[in-house]
């Protein structure tokens, strides 16, 4: 049973870092994956902080995709991340880990901006 359990493990580790090696993030947040037809806005980022805190901003575009895709992507991927949902509505989801926030949300609808915004909780 050990050996089943330990060959299991093996191979989940082997799967998330093929994943991690094949997955996009998003620039200044590179724990938070991008999804495929959604590219970063140049020079859209906002960073600031330091050890203890910290807010970084990022935004995110597309022609073709909608916010419900964009949002199911994340609902799907972030919990595996350790991100919980804590709050959804139409336009905006808001995700909590380890004392930080991570508000996803629809700026504009053609084309589809989504800004990202990671903080602290103070």
């Amino acid at each position: 049973m050990k050996r089943l359990l330990l060959m299991f493990s093996v191979m989940l580790l082997l799967l998330c870092f093929a994943w991690q090696a094949r997955a996009d993030f998003v620039e200044g947040l590179e724990d938070i994956p991008l999804p495929e037809g959604l590219s970063q806005v140049e020079n859209g980022n906002l960073s600031f902080g330091n050890e203890e805190i910290r807010l970084i901003e990022a935004y995110l575009t597309s022609p073709d995709l909608m916010f419900q895709q964009v949002a199911k992507f994340y609902e799907e991927t972030l919990p595996q991340m350790g991100w919980q949902i804590k709050r959804q509505n139409k336009g905006k989801i808001l995700f909590e880990r380890e004392g930080e926030t991570l508000e996803i949300s629809k700026e504009s609808t053609k084309p589809l901006i989504v800004r990202l915004t990671v903080k602290s909780k103070l």
